[in-house]
């Protein structure tokens, strides 16, 4: 019978804590690191039939000490009439090389023409800027591919978009993480109960 390899067990592995702490920690660094799996997480709503409806989307910026999540976003754009039904919103990331899940349940709630959008405008980089620029709604049926802005534009720092420009923050609610490790997987959920978080493990 062969033998597991000998490796180290992080901190995490046998602690509701730890495992909580370090969901956090992946996301925080999510949001500043370009190269962590986390940086692109699956958010999905609910549309006006009740489907799931999801799409990849940049974590600009994470909080546990606020339980937030922001991500950038056109204020056209079709979740925004989702939220605007149901403020229900679920968050999927995963890390492949560390080989841990966190999914994350929450209410939204979209900024749009206030000091959090402007704040999140003044951040965004001039050519995700321009996307904001495009007269035509995201989702819209369009007889031909619309072309890119021509290269002089595509680096302006015009405020053109602003109006289309919208910040999304989801208050997590609930957190389930999932950890696959060859010495047994380890799963956890957390509820947020108003005051703290309140976790328990479950069979993976």
């Amino acid at each position: 019978m062969m033998r597991a390899v000998d490796r180290q067990i992080p901190g995490f592995y046998n602690s509701l804590d730890g495992s909580l702490a370090q969901a956090w920690a992946m996301l925080e660094r999510g949001a500043i690191d370009r190269r962590s799996a986390f940086h692109s997480p699956v958010v999905s709503t609910v549309d006006e039939r009740g489907h799931p409806m999801s799409r990849i989307m940049v974590l600009r910026r994470a909080s546990a000490h606020n339980r937030t999540l922001a991500f950038h976003t056109d204020i056209r754009s079709s979740k925004i009439s989702h939220i605007g039904r149901s403020e229900r919103a679920s968050v999927l990331a995963y890390d492949p090389d560390h080989k841990i899940q966190v999914r994350l349940g929450a209410t939204a709630r979209v900024h749009h023409d206030d000091l959090v959008a402007s704040a999140g405008w003044v951040r965004a980089q001039p050519q995700s800027r321009l996307c904001y620029e495009q007269p035509v709604a995201p989702g819209t049926p369009v007889e031909v591919p619309l072309d890119a802005p021509p290269v002089d534009q595509r680096f302006a720092l015009g405020d053109d978009g602003a109006v289309n420009f919208a910040v999304l923050i989801l208050e997590a609610q609930w957190i389930e993480w999932l950890y696959l490790a060859v010495e047994g997987h380890r799963r956890a959920h957390w509820t947020w109960d108003g005051k703290d978080w309140r976790g328990t493990w479950l069979a993976p």
